[in-house]
């Protein structure tokens, strides 16, 4: 979705520091011992029954055809809503939101727009569905493509609903420890995404 926004470049770019970030903190609570930070959760298998699986690899070639659609409608149908939702928020900030505003608080020129974005962008609850139209938006308002990213990564990965989820598998020291490495990869992408764009 980056890619579309503001190019392949930046989402190579984007991807390099996301996964370099990752990797970094598994290999940190790997040789920190994070397992101790784990709550005692068991999780089921909700797999297919054998006899399932071997059925609906008989089946005819048009019938696989038939259930891919209708599996794709189901699991893009939840999505169009948000998506819909996105347009409509990026539409109110193109239409409504003062440009001068927005290049004061959040322009290129602000050395604290991309920790406020990626502060701000927590209680958005920004989903990847919605991120395009809301960022297209504000770049156009004159955010720098730092602070859009910053926001961006904070909303998807900081949000409250993800944070109160992990919250029930991990101990507060690890949901902390999680919040502060998405804050600092929101933080270091949109400082390296201005240096480059």
């Amino acid at each position: 979705m980056l890619g579309v926004m503001v190019g392949v470049k930046a989402a190579v770019l984007y991807f390099i520091v996301a996964f370099v970030s990752a990797v970094a903190f598994g290999y940190a609570l790997e040789k920190t011992g994070g397992i101790k930070y784990m709550k005692n959760v068991r999780i089921k298998s909700a797999s297919e029954n054998a006899e399932e699986a071997v059925n609906k690899r008989k089946l005819p070639f048009k019938e696989k055809i038939k259930l891919s659609f209708i599996a794709a409608w189901g699991s893009m149908k939840p999505i169009l809503g948000y998506l819909f939702i996105g347009v409509g928020i990026g539409a109110a900030i193109y239409g409504y939101l003062p440009e001068d505003f927005v290049v004061e608080i959040a322009g290129p020129d602000n050395p604290l727009a991309i920790p406020i974005a990626a502060i701000v962008g927590v209680p958005l609850y920004i989903r990847a569905e919605t991120a395009i139209p809301i960022g297209l938006a504000l770049l156009g308002k004159g955010m720098s493509i730092g602070a859009v990213v910053a926001l961006i990564i904070g909303g998807a990965g900081m949000a409250i609903p993800e944070m109160s989820m992990l919250a029930g598998i991990f101990k507060r020291k690890m949901v902390t420890m999680i919040v502060t490495v998405i804050f600092l990869t929101a933080v270091i992408a949109g400082y390296v995404f201005n240096l480059f764009y």
